[in-house]
């Protein structure tokens, strides 16, 4: 099955009376999933902090529901956190059939250096942080590693074509999209004066009423 697992109870205060449930340290749930009759739950506030630290989004956990004989197959997904205090407010599971393939974006974590950016003036551009992939659930990867090694010239990328995965999972994200490349930092020389920045369209009037005076002070110097 799985080494993650948690127990949860069937709910039955809803709405906004789950405060009080939150303060004596419960975390209301739900439970949802292609097929199923979907179910209001709650979980000791702390066992669910620990699972989410340790499943993520991207782990099956088994969900021993109150009741039931066997656990079910689940992913977290969706937490809903208080903005400021970041408690926990609501944590939605969804049920999968362990024999049925499912798509998820698992996060993509860059690992080693690149001889590349040893050298000054260079920068390393992440551009794709997750890759969807189609797997059955105890197949699914919680995260997909990117060795960064490769990258020993500037400009050289790697793509999503690049990562070789098992013959279970499935990637479907575009091959041809690129997840990192070492490239030259961009240098811009921007005009000063007085310590503020000029836009250079001023700087190029300023040139010109500067040029055009000067001629009329020599026309009428001339004139004299």
């Amino acid at each position: 099955m799985t080494d993650l697992n948690i127990k949860t109870n069937k709910r039955e205060v809803l709405g906004k009376k789950t405060r009080f449930m939150r303060r004596e340290g419960t975390t209301p749930t739900h439970l949802f999933g292609h097929g199923i009759d979907s179910l209001s739950l709650q979980c000791d506030t702390a066992e669910l902090r620990r699972i989410i630290a340790r499943a993520g989004m991207t782990r099956l956990i088994a969900l021993e529901v109150e009741g039931d004989k066997q656990p079910r197959s689940v992913f977290i997904r969706e937490i809903q956190r208080e903005p400021c205090s970041g408690e926990l407010l609501h944590v939605d599971f969804y049920q999968v059939k362990r024999t049925e393939k499912i798509r998820v974006d698992v996060p993509i974590i860059l690992i080693g250096e690149a001889p590349a950016m040893k050298e000054k003036g260079r920068t390393l551009t992440h551009s794709l942080t997750s890759l969807s992939v189609e797997s059955l659930p105890d197949k699914l990867p919680p995260q997909i590693t990117v060795d960064l090694s490769p990258l020993e010239e500037v400009e050289q990328a790697i793509f999503v074509r690049d990562i070789i995965l098992s013959p279970d999972v499935t990637v479907i994200t575009d091959p041809d999209q690129m997840i990192a490349r070492v490239s030259e930092a961009r240098v811009v020389e921007e005009e000063v004066i007085a310590g503020e920045e000029v836009p250079e369209e001023e700087l190029a009037e300023g040139a010109e009423a500067e040029e055009a005076g000067e001629a009329g002070e020599k026309t009428e110097e001339a004139a004299e």
